[in-house]
């Protein structure tokens, strides 16, 4: 498996052609200033260590040395070694509530918005699940698997840093639609270990019967585990990149709360619990404790164990180019003449 660990670097390269074109400028500028300057056999012999082809030569070099360094940072790697890690542990998916209302900043005395909480929050249960399988759904008004069930908590939590809200342009809280992903995310292979989906929301579902879902999720034997983000107090929406706060079509602010009898209502339906997430360990000690309770099974799962830095053999031809273009020089040099590297013809 082949990939660039810092990829964006590459944008460099787009430099290149840069630095190309002002070449060809500055190289006919030249040529044009010297036909204006007097008769070209005369310059000629004005000149005769000068050379044409040298300077080109000279500039492919750095061009060259100078795509080898971009590709370098960019920090070229190989996945060489594919493990089958077996785990005993439970299956869990947990359920990430991204519509607008999660950007209300009311967790921690209205440091943090909910979001934000409950990213942190995911990020240190994910740490504590050593020997468990994860995936991941999103959902607003529509949701979808961001990533499928594994042991890879290194991806699970890379994936979890890249979750925004605009990641859905359906906005709305489709709770049930989550709790159905999120039950699809099992596969259709039975399994002897515990399974649960841990649903991260402030409980403001308009879209569909999140019970229903949840009640489905119990008989598929699937423990539902809410955790309740935000205050039942309510709080505006802020608008990213602003100052502002969202406003209704009457121009009036609106004002998000937590529902936590909805999510009683869906933790009881799915057989699970209810805990509300107030920036402390409490929630988090609790869903562990739910999960530790849930039977444990050999699970299996393909991860990449090592990748192997390629970066040094791009600095190294990068080096080798500089010094050839150190002992390459722009005039020609009379002891070298007879060598004729460069194939020049004699006037």
């Amino acid at each position: 498996m082949f990939r660039f660990a810092n990829i964006e670097i590459l944008w460099l390269l787009l430099s290149v052609p840069v630095f190309v074109l002002a070449h060809t400028w500055y190289t006919l500028r030249k040529r044009r200033q010297l036909r204006e300057f007097g008769d070209k056999q005369l310059v000629e012999q004005l000149m005769p260590n000068a050379s044409r082809t040298r300077p080109h030569v000279k500039f492919g070099l750095v061009m060259l040395a100078l795509v080898m360094l971009v590709i370098a940072a960019a920090r070229p790697q190989y996945g060489v070694k594919e493990e089958t890690v077996t785990r005993e542990g439970v299956e869990a998916v947990i359920a990430l509530d991204i519509s607008n209302s999660m950007l209300a900043e009311d967790v921690a005395a209205g440091q943090i918005s909910r979001l934000a909480a409950a990213k942190q929050m995911l990020a240190q249960l994910m740490d504590q699940m050593v020997d468990d399988k994860v995936g991941l759904v999103v959902f607003a008004g529509d949701a979808f698997v961001q990533l499928p069930i594994t042991c890879d908590y290194v991806s699970a939590k890379m994936f979890l840093n890249s979750i925004q809200p605009d990641l859905i342009k359906t906005q709305g809280t489709a709770i049930g639609k989550a709790l159905q992903i999120a039950s699809y995310a099992f596969g259709e292979e039975e399994s002897a270990a515990g399974r649960a989906i841990i649903l991260l929301t402030d409980g403001e579902n308009f879209e569909d019967d999140a019970v229903e879902m949840a009640q489905k999720a119990d008989k598929a034997g699937i423990k539902v585990i809410v955790v309740g983000i935000g205050s039942p107090d309510g709080s505006p929406i802020p608008i990213p990149g602003t100052t502002e706060y969202k406003t209704d079509r009457e121009g009036n602010m609106v004002v998000t709360h937590l529902n936590e009898e909805m999510c009683r209502e869906i933790a009881k339906a799915g057989n699970g619990m209810y805990v509300h997430y107030d920036s402390s360990n409490t929630a988090l000690r609790a869903i562990k404790k739910e999960l530790d309770k849930l039977g444990k099974e050999k699970l299996e799962s393909h991860v990449f164990r090592e990748y192997n830095e390629q970066y040094p053999s791009f600095v190294l031809i990068a080096l080798i180019l500089l010094v050839i273009d150190f002992f390459v020089f722009n005039r020609k040099n009379k002891s070298l003449t007879r060598l004729n590297i460069f194939k020049e013809k004699k006037q």
